[in-house]
């Protein structure tokens, strides 16, 4: 293909050599991410036999990743403006491969949570450079279009290849190995990157605010963790200073934000409807996407008894789904538009949660399939388009910032959906009716979690054990129903919204020249 291209207007070489094999690099990047989002899905009831963690604990091994990532996501962002994109993104993928190892080897729930928290530190510094750095190769709206869809389909891919590949390693080694994969791939990343990609960064960027990182990370903590307890719990003083404590800090970070000459994030992109459309849609499709499958994982082996690797393998038709609707997005964005693209992906996405509302034990897997196939078609669609918005609508110099918005929205998404939808669960599991005979001590531990529930059983008489893990399933299950429910109001709400949001918002169609 010729690199001259004449339209719009606009004539001369706009295109970076080898931008494809980089686009390759950066994929493989935000894959791995996503994938490490998800992998414990399956992980789980082997986690829980070997750590022993407390229901409350479990749910933190599986959010704090994302919470810490959300929180750091926007200061990474700008730092990757400030000090140059290419040079955050290989730091932070040595960074993940060294911290993979400690997660691979905790011994215990406290140590794992720790490096969870270390490994979404690493995490936060490859999601905004890599949606960043396509914003600087792809100067053609088209071939960015198609780009950020491949970004897109392997971000939503990962999500659901987690299991796959978790179910993978599962069936052969511990459960440590789901992270020890990370090191292979970060080392090609590393050694790929450093030739391919260029490097790109804002030429003025001013100084690098600690106050705002400061601020950007205790108020998403503080506001995702309120949610979370107060799903899980009830509303109690402890998540009520967590929620206070992290608005506070929100509205101080928007306030200094507005004030300062070189903000972390220019608060003045939210004015624009299309952009601030695009931003809750993003967050939302993920939220159901992440939540359907990590709990999906649970119900497949938990309650239907199938091993990990059956698990994740049933899961794959939403990485499908995701994949191709990816891929086609832009092309569909433009021929009929952008809102009804985002709206109807939503709505897919919503109406298959409100299915998962009457599945039960015995539910065969082509109706669990056709579910997990639209909710990749939707999500692949919505999420694709959105980030293209969102990349789109700013120069080049803010591409950091504006990627670390799209990425803050993803991860936020995916803690949200796995701590909301997942706290409503905990909360439902854990009032189930304990079977007559079953000692204090064994209907405590079963309480916890299902997998708990699960290995008690295993120490009690054969009919205790059966009565009691019939009765969690039951919990589980409704749970997951009621969890599903809250999902799907909230998801088809969001596309009538985002019908109305992004109204006369299209995808750019020119040539972009360098500035």
């Amino acid at each position: 293909m010729s690199s001259t291209y004449k339209r719009a207007g606009v004539t001369g070489d706009l295109h970076h050599p080898g931008r494809w094999i980089a686009l390759t690099v950066l994929v493989l990047a935000v894959l791995l991410v996503a994938v490490d989002a998800t992998v414990l899905g399956l992980a789980t009831p082997f986690l829980s036999e070997d750590l022993e963690p407390t229901g409350t604990q479990l749910l933190w091994i599986g959010d704090v990743y994302s919470f810490v990532i959300a929180g750091l996501l926007v200061s990474m962002g700008s730092l990757g403006d400030r000090i140059g994109r290419k040079k955050l993104l290989l730091t932070g993928a040595t960074a993940f491969g060294a911290v993979s190892v400690l997660n691979a080897y905790a011994s215990s729930p406290e140590m794992m949570i720790l490096a969870r928290a270390l490994l979404g530190v690493a995490g936060a510094t490859l999601m905004p450079s890599t949606l960043a750095l396509i914003r600087n190769l792809f100067h053609d709206p088209r071939e960015r279009s198609l780009a950020v869809g491949i970004w897109g389909a392997m971000a939503s891919a990962g999500a659901a290849v987690g299991p796959v590949v978790g179910g993978l390693l599962l069936e052969h080694f511990w459960w440590g190995s789901v992270f020890l994969i990370n090191l292979p791939v970060m080392a090609v990343l590393v050694a790929v990157g450093i030739k391919m990609i260029p490097e790109s960064k804002n030429p003025a960027p001013g100084p690098w605010d600690l106050t705002s990182v400061g601020l950007s990370l205790v108020g998403m903590i503080g506001v995702v963790y309120a949610i979370k307890e107060a799903a899980a719990h009830g509303v109690g003083w402890e998540n009520v200073v967590a929620a206070v404590g992290g608005l506070l800090a929100l509205t101080w970070f928007v306030r200094r934000q507005l004030k300062l000459p070189a903000p972390l994030l220019d608060m003045r992109l939210f004015h624009h409807r299309g952009f601030s459309g695009a931003v809750l849609a993003d967050l939302l499709t993920i939220l159901g996407l992440s939540g359907i499958v990590f709990f999906l994982s649970q119900f497949l082996q938990l309650v239907q008894g199938r091993g990990p690797l059956e698990a994740g393998l049933a899961e794959l038709p939403a990485a499908v789904g995701a994949v191709t609707a990816g891929l086609l997005a832009g092309r569909v964005a433009r021929r009929y538009s952008v809102r009804s693209v985002v709206a109807v992906g939503l709505g897919a996405i919503g109406l298959s949660l409100a299915v998962v509302t009457v599945i039960h034990k015995e539910t065969g897997y082509p109706l669990i399939g056709v579910l997990l196939l639209v909710v990749g078609v939707g999500a692949g669609f919505a999420f694709t388009v959105t980030s293209d918005v969102i990349l789109s609508s700013v120069p080049k110099e803010q591409a950091g910032s504006a990627s670390a918005v799209s990425e803050t929205a993803y991860e936020l998404g995916a803690a949200l959906g796995i701590a909301l939808l997942g706290s409503i669960v905990t909360g439902v599991y854990k009032g189930f009716g304990t079977p007559e005979g079953i000692p204090a001590a064994a209907a405590t531990a079963a309480h916890e979690s299902l997998g708990g529930a699960v290995e008690t059983a295993e120490h009690l008489p054969a009919h205790q054990g059966s009565e009691l893990v019939v009765a969690a399933q039951e919990a589980f299950v409704n749970g997951l129903r009621v969890s599903a429910a809250v999902g799907a109001v909230v998801l088809l709400a969001t596309a009538v919204a985002a019908w109305f949001l992004l109204r006369g918002q299209r995808l750019e169609d020119g040539i972009i020249p360098d500035e």
